[in-house]
């Protein structure tokens, strides 16, 4: 991996795909640790990532697993953010098991670095994962984003996704309420 550099300092994040990830064993070895610690400290800092205390190590190598697992059947994408050698962002999408919601697929998890936000990190890897849905044949791509989340909401309305729905003070975080809001990427609209 040979990041594009300016005065020593990485210029854009590289990113990567679960086959470039798990194929280059040094990044492997230390991806779930790496994502550990970044879910683990936005979660810390009071981020939507659907925890409300941060994940155990044991739980995000599991989630990465399954994740993976679900790449090589086909069923998922993972991309992973790099400046130099740091993990600084990962996302997956995972396409639903009902099987008549199979061509579709929700994009569930999507994060970055506190110290790389601003850097074009999360355009970077939404547009991948976008780019592997429709290779995939994904007809919908969905997500969902707590209300309050205005920086995410306002990326994925610039990448195309529209509201679909809003569940009013859903999202319970001690004793604070936020709606959950509903978005979808028609990618059907976009062949041909």
């Amino acid at each position: 991996m040979n990041p594009a550099t300016t005065n020593g300092a990485t210029a854009e994040p590289t990113i990567l795909t679960a086959v470039e990830l798990t194929s280059d064993q040094e990044l492997a070895g230390g991806f779930a640790g790496a994502a550990h610690q970044i879910l683990a400290d936005l979660v810390s800092g009071g981020a939507a990532l659907g925890w409300v205390e941060p994940p155990s190590r044991d739980e995000v190598a599991e989630l990465l697993g399954h994740v993976v697992s679900a790449v090589r059947a086909g069923d998922a994408a993972l991309r992973a953010a790099y400046l130099g050698h740091r993990l600084v962002g990962l996302g997956y999408w995972i396409r639903y098991v009902r099987p008549t919601h199979r061509p579709h697929a929700d994009l569930e998890k999507l994060a970055v670095a506190a110290a790389a936000h601003g850097r074009g990190v999360g355009r970077a890897l939404t547009a991948g994962l976008i780019d592997d849905a429709r290779a995939a044949g994904i007809e919908v791509l969905t997500l969902d984003v707590r209300g309050d989340n205005t920086g995410a909401l306002h990326l994925y309305q610039s990448l195309g996704f529209t509201e679909y729905g809003r569940l009013p003070a859903f999202v319970a975080v001690g004793e604070r309420r936020y709606d959950k809001v509903f978005h979808m990427l028609d990618l059907r609209l976009r062949r041909g």
